[in-house]
Order: C-alpha cells, then structure tokens, then sequence
C-alpha cells in the first residue's frame, strides 16, 4: 500500500498537467495554406519570438522537479540528478511553441496580410517599430502604473468627501 502513495504524486502531477493541455488542444487553429505559415514564422523570425520561450523547457522541468522534492524530500539528490536527464531528452520541444504560433498566425491573418506584414517589417519602419517596442511598451507600462497609483488617490478622496457628506470619517 505504501508503494502505491509513493507514485499517488507523481501520478496527480500527469493528470493535472493533462488536463491542463486539454484546453490548448481544444483551442488549436484550424490548417493553413504552407505558404501562409511559412510567412507566419519569417515574421515569428524577424520579431526575434523564440527568445518568449527559449527557456520553456528547462523552466517546466525546473518546476516540476522543485514539486516532486516538495512532495518527496528524500529523493532530492535523485530528482535533481533525473531533471537533467529529463531536460536533455525533451530539449528542442520548446520549437513546438513556435510551431504552434505560426499556426495561430495563420489562421488571423490571411496568405497576402502575412506577406505584406513581412515586407514591412523589413522596411525601415518595421526594424524601428521592432527595436523600439520593447522600450515602448515599457514605458507604457511604467506610466499606466504611475497614473493608477495617481488616481488611486483621486479616487480615495472622492470616497472620503462622499463619506465626510454622510457624517462619516475614513
């Protein structure tokens, strides 16, 4: 019996990632022309995507060991020693992502929009709008944070007055 807790981890970690695919499996675009996905993963390419998930296996290997030490102490020489097994075996998957991205691409935009987005971002404009929007939305980000926390106050004090007009501190 007790051989049987031993695996029970392992086991619900397999179903719960199983489970978890079902929703992306369910999700998949429908086929594309070739010379749509072809186009598809040049502009995946010139966007410099891969770097989104390069490290995608050896960070899911990474967290999946880190749960099974959680749930078996004993074996953490052993399942540190595995997850570098395991992430020689499954390294080149991460390609799969991309694969799949081009997919999705593919199927939003059609043979001729895919070509016409390549030829832009080869063009002056698309290199600058490539180099530039990281930065970009970064900035972005930065500023909506500032604003929020910003109005964040504003908005306190419109609750405050409004409470103050009812007799009531906050």
């Amino acid at each position: 019996m007790k051989s049987v807790f031993r695996f029970l981890p392992a086991a619900t970690l397999a179903v719960g990632l199983a489970f978890c695919a079902v929703p992306v499996v369910a999700q998949q675009p429908a086929k594309s022309s070739p010379a749509a996905v072809a186009a598809a993963k040049e502009i995946l390419t010139i966007k410099n995507a891969s770097a989104m998930y390069a490290n995608a296996v050896p960070g899911l290997v990474d967290k999946t060991k880190i749960a099974l030490i959680q749930q078996n102490l004993n074996y953490q020489k052993d399942l540190t020693e595995v997850a570098g097994i395991v992430n020689q075996q499954l390294t080149g998957r991460e390609k799969e992502i991309g694969e799949g991205m081009a997919q999705v691409y593919a199927s939003e935009f059609t043979e001729q929009e895919l070509k016409d987005l390549v030829t832009f971002y080869k063009s002056p404009l698309g290199k600058k709008l490539i180099e530039a929007e990281p930065r970009a939305i970064g900035l972005s980000m930065a500023f909506m944070n500032s604003w929020a926390q910003n109005f964040s106050e504003t908005v306190m004090g419109a609750f405050r007055a409004e409470m103050r007009k009812r007799g009531k501190e906050i």
